[in-house]
């Protein structure tokens, strides 16, 4: 859903990132490292300085494509760097999460009744395998995977959303919801690209 804007504005701003003086790898591995703050701060209980550090590392997540394509240095190597740093940021943002939640520097600790850290744990194996689906089908052959309503922008979104209202549980329960809603959409396209 996102992914067309964020794709939309990372062409609107090659003109001006061919200036920027580190390579795409850089870029995409100081928004990891953004990422890492942001799972800190959450830890600390900090959710409006977690999900500024989304936000912040999001930037560097535009960038270093934009960057690769103002200044023609787009590599195979390039794009796997930067899904392996994509799924380590998700990965390490959601135990931010969790070790809030166990040590009690986030409040909401249940929501319907059910731990928070668990819920957090249902979103990330969601995030992972929306990404794992979408990379399967495409290794066996399906084409134009990127279907589904909650692509990594919108996890993104929901979760800065969340952190930014106080409604963190909440916005990790759409998660949830969403990312697996996700997950049948691709095996349905898959199975129909694949057919």
């Amino acid at each position: 859903m996102f992914n067309d804007q964020k794709n939309a504005v990372r062409e609107s701003i090659l003109p001006f990132v061919r200036w920027v003086p580190l390579s795409p790898n850089s870029l995409t591995i100081i928004g990891l490292l953004i990422s890492a703050w942001a799972a800190y701060q959450f830890a600390k209980g900090d959710l409006l300085g977690g999900a500024l550090l989304i936000l912040f590392s999001g930037f560097f997540d535009m960038i270093d494509g934009a960057v690769a394509r103002a200044k023609e240095c787009m590599t195979s190597f390039g794009a796997v760097l930067d899904s392996v740093c994509d799924r380590y940021a998700d990965a390490i943002i959601f135990v931010g999460i969790i070790y809030g939640t166990i040590s009690g520097t986030i409040t909401q600790t249940t929501l319907l009744s059910i731990p928070l850290w668990l819920w957090v744990a249902f979103a990330m194996i969601g995030s992972y395998l929306v990404s794992y689906v979408r990379s399967r089908a495409e290794t066996a052959g399906a084409s134009a995977m990127n279907v589904g309503i909650a692509e990594r922008p919108e996890r993104m979104m929901l979760l800065i959303l969340g952190a930014l209202t106080g409604y963190l549980g909440e916005s990790i329960l759409i998660i949830v919801v969403l990312t697996h809603i996700t997950i049948v959409q691709r095996v349905i396209h898959a199975k129909k690209e694949l057919a």
